[in-house]
């Protein structure tokens, strides 16, 4: 296939995603996008198509460089310069470690709206070593799939419990594909990525956190690593919920007081519940009230571990 016309492709494919902007918007938005993928060349052309249709299974995929640019130019005209970094002194000692990033969810988007503000926040060291861990239905299009190979991605299995239809699984294929999710994982923390998880296993539909998924706690075994709580708003209107192209949006990521993996499963007691309900009071903490769903009261115990491993880490 010509170049010229997969470039065409990628480019229609996108502005797809576009289609309520304002005609002029849209030729400018092209003629950048047409500039990226020259100036990035043939061969990374040919990659990203490549990336695109590639199969790791329940494993990790990497990031793409020409996606990321891609990426940004279309962030720059769609989630606002007023968009902001709320207590980003509290990067400082995950920076360059390895670090498990929480956060709720919201979008489709969120992984990419938080790669972005870290960037903007001068965090782009950290912003780079992302790897989000992903639920099937990101694989499922080449749209959504496009938007994570800004970042390294890993794929994991949904159960019936939190899943839609297009990705079920039976309970022993949820359980083997999950240990080699874990197992990528962990593999990417040792290799230094920033690992990004939504612990809450699928988006709010109304803006509230859902309970955190204890089996998620999973990822934190023997990680030897930082858990970074973080609080995300506004990056729902990106993606409204029935709309399937992309609206411009102002978000808001906050960044909480990060905590040792150890101390908080010793804190837990090894009950992985605990553990991620701690999280989850740690997240909630950082958001509107409104957007506090499930911990917006109660979760006495997590609250005071939570307490006591701010206090430790100070």
């Amino acid at each position: 296939m010509p170049a010229a016309v997969t470039r065409a492709q990628v480019v229609d494919g996108i502005l797809h995603f576009l289609s309520g902007q304002d005609l002029l918007a849209i030729a400018e938005i092209r003629q950048a996008l047409e500039h990226e993928i020259d100036a990035a060349g043939p061969e990374a052309l040919a990659a990203l198509r490549d990336r695109l249709m590639s199969e790791a299974g329940w494993g990790y995929y990497p990031p793409d460089p020409l996606a990321r640019r891609i990426h940004h130019v279309l962030a720059a005209r769609f989630l606002d310069a007023e968009s902001q970094v709320v207590g980003s002194e509290h990067l400082d000692p995950v920076t360059s470690t390895r670090v498990a990033i929480f956060s709720n969810h919201l979008s489709y988007a969120d992984a990419n709206v938080i790669d972005v503000l870290l960037e903007r926040s001068g965090a782009a060291s950290l912003a780079r070593r992302l790897t989000a861990v992903a639920g099937p239905k990101v694989f499922s299009s080449r749209e959504r799939r496009f938007s994570s190979l800004c970042f390294g991605t890993i794929k994991v299995p949904q159960s019936a419990e939190v899943s839609s239809e297009e990705a079920v699984l039976n309970p022993r294929d949820v359980a083997r594909a999950a240990r080699l999710s874990i197992d990528a994982a962990r593999e990417r923390l040792r290799h230094g990525d920033a690992l990004l998880l939504f612990g809450e296993g699928k988006r709010s539909r109304t803006g509230a956190m859902h309970a955190m998924l204890a089996g998620v706690a999973r990822y934190l075994d023997d990680a030897d690593a930082w858990v970074l709580p973080v609080g995300l708003t506004g990056s729902e209107a990106l993606f409204p919920l029935g709309d399937a192209t992309i609206h411009p949006s102002r978000a808001t990521l906050r960044i909480g007081q990060p905590f040792r993996t150890d101390a908080l499963l010793a804190g837990a007691g090894g009950d992985r519940r605990l553990a991620m309900d701690v999280i989850g009071v740690a997240i909630a903490e950082l958001l509107p009230l409104s957007y506090r769903g499930v911990y917006g009261q109660g979760y006495e115990d997590a609250t005071r571990i939570h307490d006591e491993l701010i206090g430790q880490s100070r």
